[in-house]
Protein backbone atom coordinates (compact mmCIF):
# COMPACT_ATOMS: atom_id res chain seq x y z
CA UNK A 1 0.00 0.00 0.00
CA UNK A 2 1.34 3.18 -0.74
CA UNK A 3 1.96 5.70 1.93
CA UNK A 4 0.85 9.49 1.56
CA UNK A 5 1.49 12.41 3.16
CA UNK A 6 -1.68 15.15 5.13
CA UNK A 7 -1.31 17.94 2.03
CA UNK A 8 -1.59 14.98 -0.13
CA UNK A 9 -4.92 13.16 1.09
CA UNK A 10 -8.28 14.23 -0.59
CA UNK A 11 -11.57 14.47 0.84
CA UNK A 12 -13.43 12.26 0.96
CA UNK A 13 -17.49 13.50 2.01
CA UNK A 14 -17.03 15.61 -1.31
CA UNK A 15 -20.45 17.31 -3.28
CA UNK A 16 -20.71 14.63 -5.74
CA UNK A 17 -19.90 11.62 -3.70
CA UNK A 18 -22.57 12.80 -1.20
CA UNK A 19 -24.86 13.34 -3.98
CA UNK A 20 -24.10 9.77 -5.46
CA UNK A 21 -24.13 8.18 -1.83
CA UNK A 22 -27.86 9.23 -1.62
CA UNK A 23 -29.30 8.56 -5.25
CA UNK A 24 -27.78 5.01 -4.51
CA UNK A 25 -29.94 5.43 -1.12
CA UNK A 26 -32.63 5.87 -2.95
CA UNK A 27 -32.97 2.96 -5.41
CA UNK A 28 -32.14 0.62 -2.69
CA UNK A 29 -35.01 1.65 -1.20
CA UNK A 30 -37.18 1.34 -3.79
CA UNK A 31 -35.44 -1.89 -4.06
CA UNK A 32 -35.90 -3.14 -0.89
CA UNK A 33 -39.43 -2.13 -0.58
CA UNK A 34 -40.42 -4.66 -2.46
CA UNK A 35 -38.16 -7.58 -1.92
CA UNK A 36 -40.63 -8.86 1.26
CA UNK A 37 -43.79 -7.54 -0.87
CA UNK A 38 -43.59 -9.18 -3.97
CA UNK A 39 -43.63 -13.13 -3.11
CA UNK A 40 -46.92 -11.79 -0.98
CA UNK A 41 -47.97 -10.12 -4.33
CA UNK A 42 -47.56 -12.56 -6.34
CA UNK A 43 -49.14 -15.05 -3.99
CA UNK A 44 -52.26 -12.96 -3.79
CA UNK A 45 -52.74 -13.53 -7.59
CA UNK A 46 -52.74 -16.98 -7.34
CA UNK A 47 -49.23 -17.72 -8.01
CA UNK A 48 -47.46 -21.02 -6.18
CA UNK A 49 -44.41 -22.02 -4.28
CA UNK A 50 -42.75 -21.96 -7.75
CA UNK A 51 -43.91 -18.47 -8.90
CA UNK A 52 -42.87 -17.07 -5.78
CA UNK A 53 -39.10 -18.66 -6.23
CA UNK A 54 -38.72 -17.36 -9.81
CA UNK A 55 -39.63 -14.05 -8.61
CA UNK A 56 -35.72 -14.54 -6.92
CA UNK A 57 -34.47 -16.68 -9.75
CA UNK A 58 -34.84 -14.35 -12.88
CA UNK A 59 -33.84 -11.60 -11.25
CA UNK A 60 -30.63 -12.60 -10.30
CA UNK A 61 -30.55 -14.53 -13.49
CA UNK A 62 -30.96 -11.36 -16.19
CA UNK A 63 -28.97 -9.17 -13.38
CA UNK A 64 -25.99 -11.78 -13.36
CA UNK A 65 -26.37 -11.60 -17.70
CA UNK A 66 -26.73 -8.05 -18.15
CA UNK A 67 -23.67 -7.04 -15.80
CA UNK A 68 -20.72 -7.92 -17.69
CA UNK A 69 -22.37 -6.15 -20.49
CA UNK A 70 -22.70 -3.05 -18.69
CA UNK A 71 -19.21 -2.99 -17.25
CA UNK A 72 -18.20 -3.14 -20.97
CA UNK A 73 -20.73 0.01 -21.62
CA UNK A 74 -19.25 1.94 -18.96
CA UNK A 75 -15.66 1.61 -20.25
CA UNK A 76 -16.41 2.72 -24.34
CA UNK A 77 -19.79 4.68 -24.02
CA UNK A 78 -19.87 6.64 -20.54
CA UNK A 79 -20.73 6.31 -17.36
CA UNK A 80 -23.89 8.47 -17.26
CA UNK A 81 -25.81 7.53 -20.68
CA UNK A 82 -25.53 3.62 -19.22
CA UNK A 83 -27.07 4.54 -15.53
CA UNK A 84 -29.55 6.74 -17.00
CA UNK A 85 -30.77 4.02 -19.27
CA UNK A 86 -30.92 1.61 -16.37
CA UNK A 87 -32.58 4.08 -14.14
CA UNK A 88 -35.34 4.03 -16.84
CA UNK A 89 -35.47 0.32 -17.15
CA UNK A 90 -35.67 -0.17 -13.39
CA UNK A 91 -38.32 2.36 -13.22
CA UNK A 92 -41.05 1.15 -16.18
CA UNK A 93 -40.31 -2.30 -14.14
CA UNK A 94 -41.48 -0.77 -10.69
CA UNK A 95 -44.40 1.14 -12.30
CA UNK A 96 -45.83 -1.60 -14.52
CA UNK A 97 -46.20 -4.14 -11.77
CA UNK A 98 -49.57 -2.95 -10.65
CA UNK A 99 -50.63 -3.02 -14.10
CA UNK A 100 -49.78 -6.79 -14.51
CA UNK A 101 -52.74 -8.81 -14.62
CA UNK A 102 -51.50 -12.21 -14.25
CA UNK A 103 -48.65 -14.12 -12.76
CA UNK A 104 -46.65 -14.55 -16.01
CA UNK A 105 -46.77 -10.95 -16.76
CA UNK A 106 -45.81 -10.15 -13.08
CA UNK A 107 -42.59 -12.95 -13.48
CA UNK A 108 -41.95 -10.96 -17.24
CA UNK A 109 -41.65 -7.89 -15.82
CA UNK A 110 -39.32 -9.29 -12.99
CA UNK A 111 -36.70 -10.45 -15.40
CA UNK A 112 -36.90 -7.09 -16.87
CA UNK A 113 -37.03 -5.30 -13.11
CA UNK A 114 -33.47 -7.31 -13.14
CA UNK A 115 -31.63 -5.81 -15.92
CA UNK A 116 -32.47 -2.39 -14.84
CA UNK A 117 -31.13 -3.25 -10.95
CA UNK A 118 -28.10 -5.00 -12.90
CA UNK A 119 -26.75 -2.13 -14.63
CA UNK A 120 -27.39 0.84 -12.71
CA UNK A 121 -25.86 -1.31 -9.29
CA UNK A 122 -22.70 -1.70 -11.58
CA UNK A 123 -22.98 1.79 -12.38
CA UNK A 124 -23.06 3.07 -9.52
CA UNK A 125 -20.08 0.98 -7.94
CA UNK A 126 -17.85 2.35 -11.26
CA UNK A 127 -19.10 5.78 -10.85
CA UNK A 128 -18.41 6.03 -7.03
CA UNK A 129 -14.74 4.22 -7.58
CA UNK A 130 -13.87 7.08 -10.06
CA UNK A 131 -14.96 10.19 -7.51
CA UNK A 132 -13.41 8.22 -4.31
CA UNK A 133 -9.69 9.81 -3.53
CA UNK A 134 -7.28 6.33 -4.26
CA UNK A 135 -5.65 6.64 -0.93
CA UNK A 136 -9.23 6.64 0.43
CA UNK A 137 -10.69 3.56 -1.31
CA UNK A 138 -11.26 1.31 1.73
CA UNK A 139 -13.39 4.02 3.45
CA UNK A 140 -15.03 5.51 1.13
CA UNK A 141 -16.14 1.89 -0.29
CA UNK A 142 -17.11 1.48 3.10
CA UNK A 143 -19.06 4.52 3.73
CA UNK A 144 -21.01 4.37 0.26
CA UNK A 145 -21.95 1.19 1.10
CA UNK A 146 -23.05 2.10 4.93
CA UNK A 147 -25.76 3.88 2.85
CA UNK A 148 -27.07 0.67 1.15
CA UNK A 149 -27.05 -0.88 4.09
CA UNK A 150 -29.36 1.64 5.85
CA UNK A 151 -31.59 0.77 2.86
CA UNK A 152 -31.40 -2.04 3.76
CA UNK A 153 -32.10 -1.82 7.36
CA UNK A 154 -35.54 0.04 7.05
CA UNK A 155 -37.11 -0.57 3.33
CA UNK A 156 -38.36 -3.67 3.68
CA UNK A 157 -40.30 -2.76 7.08
CA UNK A 158 -41.79 0.27 5.12
CA UNK A 159 -42.33 -1.85 1.90
CA UNK A 160 -44.57 -4.13 4.37
CA UNK A 161 -46.34 -1.36 6.37
CA UNK A 162 -47.33 0.49 3.04
CA UNK A 163 -48.48 -2.77 1.38
CA UNK A 164 -50.44 -3.86 4.67
CA UNK A 165 -51.96 -0.07 5.22
CA UNK A 166 -52.24 1.79 1.86
CA UNK A 167 -52.28 -1.33 -0.59
CA UNK A 168 -49.99 -2.75 -3.55
CA UNK A 169 -50.53 0.07 -5.99
CA UNK A 170 -48.90 2.83 -2.95
CA UNK A 171 -46.48 0.24 -2.44
CA UNK A 172 -45.29 0.51 -6.26
CA UNK A 173 -46.10 4.06 -6.67
CA UNK A 174 -43.53 5.32 -3.65
CA UNK A 175 -41.05 2.55 -4.94
CA UNK A 176 -41.41 4.25 -8.46
CA UNK A 177 -41.39 8.39 -6.80
CA UNK A 178 -37.94 7.20 -5.20
CA UNK A 179 -36.45 5.76 -8.59
CA UNK A 180 -37.11 9.34 -9.63
CA UNK A 181 -35.49 10.99 -6.66
CA UNK A 182 -32.77 8.84 -7.75
CA UNK A 183 -32.76 9.29 -11.20
CA UNK A 184 -32.51 13.41 -10.63
CA UNK A 185 -29.67 12.95 -8.07
CA UNK A 186 -27.66 11.46 -10.37
CA UNK A 187 -27.70 13.98 -13.16
CA UNK A 188 -26.23 16.01 -10.38
CA UNK A 189 -23.49 14.75 -10.29
CA UNK A 190 -20.33 15.51 -12.18
CA UNK A 191 -18.18 12.60 -13.62
CA UNK A 192 -14.93 13.30 -15.22
CA UNK A 193 -14.20 12.04 -18.85
CA UNK A 194 -11.87 9.38 -18.55
CA UNK A 195 -8.49 10.00 -20.93
CA UNK A 196 -8.91 8.32 -24.48
CA UNK A 197 -7.88 5.11 -24.83
CA UNK A 198 -7.12 3.68 -28.30
CA UNK A 199 -9.01 0.11 -28.51
CA UNK A 200 -8.44 -2.46 -31.18
CA UNK A 201 -11.69 -3.33 -32.90
CA UNK A 202 -13.10 -6.15 -31.10
CA UNK A 203 -16.32 -8.25 -31.29
CA UNK A 204 -19.30 -6.90 -28.66
CA UNK A 205 -18.15 -10.43 -26.40
CA UNK A 206 -14.58 -8.93 -25.99
CA UNK A 207 -13.82 -7.37 -22.88
CA UNK A 208 -17.08 -8.63 -21.01
CA UNK A 209 -14.55 -9.98 -18.46
CA UNK A 210 -11.48 -8.00 -16.53
CA UNK A 211 -8.70 -10.46 -16.03
CA UNK A 212 -7.49 -8.45 -13.18
CA UNK A 213 -10.62 -8.54 -11.27
CA UNK A 214 -10.74 -11.87 -11.30
CA UNK A 215 -8.87 -13.06 -8.05
CA UNK A 216 -11.02 -10.70 -5.66
CA UNK A 217 -14.08 -11.71 -7.35
CA UNK A 218 -13.59 -15.41 -7.36
CA UNK A 219 -13.49 -14.34 -3.18
CA UNK A 220 -16.19 -12.47 -3.75
CA UNK A 221 -18.31 -15.65 -5.29
CA UNK A 222 -17.25 -17.91 -2.08
CA UNK A 223 -18.59 -15.13 0.10
CA UNK A 224 -21.74 -14.80 -2.07
CA UNK A 225 -22.30 -18.36 -1.76
CA UNK A 226 -22.90 -18.29 2.00
CA UNK A 227 -25.13 -14.96 1.61
CA UNK A 228 -27.35 -16.66 -0.64
CA UNK A 229 -27.66 -19.35 2.00
CA UNK A 230 -28.26 -17.23 4.42
CA UNK A 231 -30.71 -14.84 3.32
CA UNK A 232 -32.64 -17.21 1.07
CA UNK A 233 -33.21 -20.09 4.32
CA UNK A 234 -33.07 -18.33 7.57
CA UNK A 235 -37.11 -17.54 7.64
CA UNK A 236 -37.10 -21.45 7.61
CA UNK A 237 -34.40 -22.24 9.68
CA UNK A 238 -36.41 -19.88 12.55
CA UNK A 239 -39.15 -22.10 12.09
CA UNK A 240 -37.08 -25.12 12.33
CA UNK A 241 -35.24 -24.04 15.22
CA UNK A 242 -38.14 -22.36 16.85
CA UNK A 243 -37.36 -18.94 16.80
CA UNK A 244 -40.26 -16.25 16.18
CA UNK A 245 -38.69 -12.82 15.70
CA UNK A 246 -36.45 -14.26 12.88
CA UNK A 247 -36.74 -10.53 11.70
CA UNK A 248 -33.72 -9.19 14.36
CA UNK A 249 -31.28 -11.25 11.99
CA UNK A 250 -32.06 -9.25 9.34
CA UNK A 251 -32.01 -5.80 11.58
CA UNK A 252 -28.87 -7.16 14.08
CA UNK A 253 -26.98 -7.60 10.83
CA UNK A 254 -27.65 -4.16 8.93
CA UNK A 255 -26.36 -2.68 11.84
CA UNK A 256 -23.27 -4.51 12.44
CA UNK A 257 -22.60 -3.71 8.44
CA UNK A 258 -23.33 0.09 8.71
CA UNK A 259 -21.12 -0.22 12.18
CA UNK A 260 -18.23 -1.93 10.63
CA UNK A 261 -17.80 -0.53 7.02
CA UNK A 262 -16.09 2.71 7.83
CA UNK A 263 -13.56 1.13 10.49
CA UNK A 264 -12.88 -1.63 7.93
CA UNK A 265 -12.13 0.83 5.10
CA UNK A 266 -9.91 2.75 7.01
CA UNK A 267 -7.79 -0.43 7.90
CA UNK A 268 -7.53 -1.59 4.70
CA UNK A 269 -6.17 2.07 3.74
CA UNK A 270 -3.39 1.87 6.00
CA UNK A 271 -2.60 -1.23 6.58
CA UNK A 272 -3.81 -3.48 3.36
CA UNK A 273 -5.99 -6.27 2.01
CA UNK A 274 -4.80 -8.50 4.27
CA UNK A 275 -5.69 -7.20 7.74
CA UNK A 276 -9.23 -7.25 6.45
CA UNK A 277 -9.88 -10.58 4.36
CA UNK A 278 -8.45 -12.59 6.72
CA UNK A 279 -9.91 -11.42 10.18
CA UNK A 280 -13.06 -10.41 8.70
CA UNK A 281 -13.79 -13.87 7.20
CA UNK A 282 -13.02 -15.79 10.27
CA UNK A 283 -15.36 -13.37 12.20
CA UNK A 284 -17.78 -14.58 9.43
CA UNK A 285 -17.18 -18.13 10.11
CA UNK A 286 -17.71 -17.61 13.85
CA UNK A 287 -20.86 -15.80 13.08
CA UNK A 288 -22.22 -18.48 10.82
CA UNK A 289 -21.30 -21.47 13.21
CA UNK A 290 -22.80 -20.08 15.66
CA UNK A 291 -26.28 -18.94 13.89
CA UNK A 292 -26.25 -22.88 12.94
CA UNK A 293 -26.35 -24.03 17.36
CA UNK A 294 -28.51 -20.66 17.40
CA UNK A 295 -32.25 -21.50 19.46
CA UNK A 296 -32.94 -18.58 21.10
CA UNK A 297 -32.92 -14.82 20.53
CA UNK A 298 -30.51 -13.99 21.99
CA UNK A 299 -27.88 -16.48 19.81
CA UNK A 300 -29.32 -14.96 16.95
CA UNK A 301 -28.51 -11.59 17.48
CA UNK A 302 -24.77 -12.52 18.37
CA UNK A 303 -24.84 -14.18 15.39
CA UNK A 304 -26.13 -11.65 13.47
CA UNK A 305 -23.55 -9.29 14.60
CA UNK A 306 -20.81 -11.16 14.09
CA UNK A 307 -22.05 -12.34 10.10
CA UNK A 308 -22.94 -8.95 9.89
CA UNK A 309 -19.45 -7.57 11.00
CA UNK A 310 -17.55 -10.00 8.88
CA UNK A 311 -19.25 -9.22 5.97
CA UNK A 312 -18.97 -5.76 6.48
CA UNK A 313 -15.53 -5.67 6.79
CA UNK A 314 -14.63 -8.64 3.66
CA UNK A 315 -17.09 -7.40 0.88
CA UNK A 316 -16.24 -3.27 0.56
CA UNK A 317 -12.51 -4.57 0.47
CA UNK A 318 -12.61 -6.77 -1.55
CA UNK A 319 -14.36 -4.39 -4.10
CA UNK A 320 -11.84 -1.66 -3.33
CA UNK A 321 -9.23 -3.90 -3.89
CA UNK A 322 -10.74 -5.37 -7.17
CA UNK A 323 -10.94 -1.29 -8.21
CA UNK A 324 -6.73 -1.01 -6.99
CA UNK A 325 -6.17 -3.57 -9.40
CA UNK A 326 -6.91 -2.11 -12.60
CA UNK A 327 -6.30 1.14 -14.78
CA UNK A 328 -9.08 3.92 -14.32
CA UNK A 329 -10.78 2.90 -18.13
CA UNK A 330 -11.38 -0.66 -16.80
CA UNK A 331 -13.21 0.25 -13.75
CA UNK A 332 -16.46 -0.56 -15.78
CA UNK A 333 -15.67 -4.18 -16.65
CA UNK A 334 -13.96 -4.76 -13.01
CA UNK A 335 -16.66 -3.49 -11.52
CA UNK A 336 -19.27 -5.84 -13.40
CA UNK A 337 -17.36 -9.37 -12.91
CA UNK A 338 -17.00 -8.50 -9.52
CA UNK A 339 -20.87 -7.96 -9.03
CA UNK A 340 -21.30 -10.74 -11.28
CA UNK A 341 -19.12 -13.07 -9.25
CA UNK A 342 -21.50 -12.59 -6.27
CA UNK A 343 -24.78 -13.01 -8.09
CA UNK A 344 -23.16 -16.13 -9.16
CA UNK A 345 -22.84 -17.04 -5.63
CA UNK A 346 -25.76 -16.09 -4.56
CA UNK A 347 -27.71 -18.27 -6.84
CA UNK A 348 -25.08 -21.30 -6.76
CA UNK A 349 -25.23 -20.75 -2.47
CA UNK A 350 -29.49 -20.96 -2.58
CA UNK A 351 -29.43 -24.14 -5.44
CA UNK A 352 -26.60 -25.95 -4.22
CA UNK A 353 -27.28 -25.20 -0.45
CA UNK A 354 -31.25 -25.50 -0.50
CA UNK A 355 -30.54 -29.43 -1.66
CA UNK A 356 -28.59 -29.82 1.37
CA UNK A 357 -31.09 -28.60 3.39
CA UNK A 358 -33.49 -30.93 2.39
CA UNK A 359 -31.22 -34.18 2.49
CA UNK A 360 -30.53 -32.86 6.08
CA UNK A 361 -31.79 -29.58 7.69
CA UNK A 362 -30.95 -26.15 7.99
CA UNK A 363 -29.03 -26.06 10.91
CA UNK A 364 -26.80 -28.82 8.87
CA UNK A 365 -26.68 -26.79 5.87
CA UNK A 366 -25.23 -23.58 7.58
CA UNK A 367 -22.33 -26.16 8.96
CA UNK A 368 -21.78 -27.30 5.68
CA UNK A 369 -21.51 -23.70 4.08
CA UNK A 370 -18.27 -23.44 6.12
CA UNK A 371 -16.81 -25.63 3.37
CA UNK A 372 -16.96 -22.58 1.41
CA UNK A 373 -15.65 -20.52 3.81
CA UNK A 374 -12.61 -23.01 4.34
CA UNK A 375 -12.01 -22.31 0.43
CA UNK A 376 -11.80 -18.88 0.49
CA UNK A 377 -9.29 -18.77 3.51
CA UNK A 378 -7.28 -21.72 1.56
CA UNK A 379 -7.13 -19.78 -2.10
CA UNK A 380 -6.02 -16.65 -0.47
CA UNK A 381 -3.43 -18.08 2.15
CA UNK A 382 -2.31 -19.52 -1.30
CA UNK A 383 -2.30 -16.21 -2.67
CA UNK A 384 -0.47 -14.65 -0.40
CA UNK A 385 2.18 -16.97 -0.30
CA UNK A 386 2.88 -17.22 -3.80
CA UNK A 387 3.27 -12.97 -3.27
CA UNK A 388 5.37 -13.41 -0.53
CA UNK A 389 8.12 -15.60 -3.08
CA UNK A 390 8.00 -13.60 -5.63
CA UNK A 391 9.03 -10.95 -3.25
CA UNK A 392 11.31 -12.68 -2.00
CA UNK A 393 12.88 -13.91 -5.11
CA UNK A 394 12.50 -10.19 -6.71
CA UNK A 395 15.04 -8.88 -3.36
CA UNK A 396 17.20 -11.33 -4.04
CA UNK A 397 17.56 -10.48 -7.81
CA UNK A 398 18.24 -6.91 -6.87
CA UNK A 399 20.54 -7.43 -4.54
Amino acid sequence: MGVYTMSEIKPLWTRDFVILALSNFMLFVAFQMLLPTLPVYVTDMGGDQLAVGLVISLFTVSALLVRPFTGKALDTIGRKPVLLLGLVIFLLAVSGYYWMVSVALVLAIRFIHGIGWGIVTTTYGTIVSDIIPPERSGEGMGYFGMFSNLAMAFGPLVGLWVSQNWGYGWLFAISAGLTVLAMILSRLVRIKALPAVKRPRTSILSGLIEKAALFPSLLNLLIGFIYGGIFSFITLFGLEVGIENIGLFFLFNAIALMAVRPLAGKLFDRRGPVWILLPGAVILGVGLLLLSYSTTEMELIVAAILFGIGVGSVQPSLQAWTIKRVVPNRRGAATGTFFSAFDLGIGGGAMILGAIAKATSFALMYRYSLIALALYLIIYIVYLSRQAKKAKAAETLSS
